[in-house]
């Protein structure tokens, strides 16, 4: 996946943003202020922070070796850090960030949540 295809990935959720909270390299994709992806899409390998189950994500981590690691300077029990070079096959990178953005909706008050098209 290159970065241009991650990036409209992440927008193409209900009410997804990007944002630049920490440097200008950086882009933060939150959905109603809550982050579910972070990345840089200039650096080289592509690698994206997702939020996971954290039973999902020791298993992705055992399956993906060296491709899906605890999630850097993030809470490692929750989140992935995904490295997005071609190595994982395209349809897990999309089912990843999009359960990712799901655990975070998940989460938000049930008022927020019905803004959502999304259950």
């Amino acid at each position: 996946m290159r970065p241009q295809e991650l990036r409209a990935l992440c927008l193409s959720f209900e009410a997804a943003v990007e944002d630049f909270p920490f440097n200008p390299e950086t882009s933060v994709f939150k959905v109603l202020g809550k982050m579910f992806a972070l990345t840089n899409l200039g650096a080289r390998p592509l690698t994206v922070n997702l939020k996971c189950d954290p039973e999902d994500a020791l298993r992705l981590r055992r399956e993906h070796e060296g491709l899906i690691a605890p999630g850097w300077h993030m809470n490692k029990r929750h989140w992935n850090t995904v490295t997005v070079d071609g190595g994982l096959p395209d349809r897990l990178v999309r089912e990843l960030v999009e359960d990712s953005y799901d655990l975070v909706v998940a989460g938000l008050p049930r008022a927020e949540r019905l803004r959502l098209d999304r259950p």
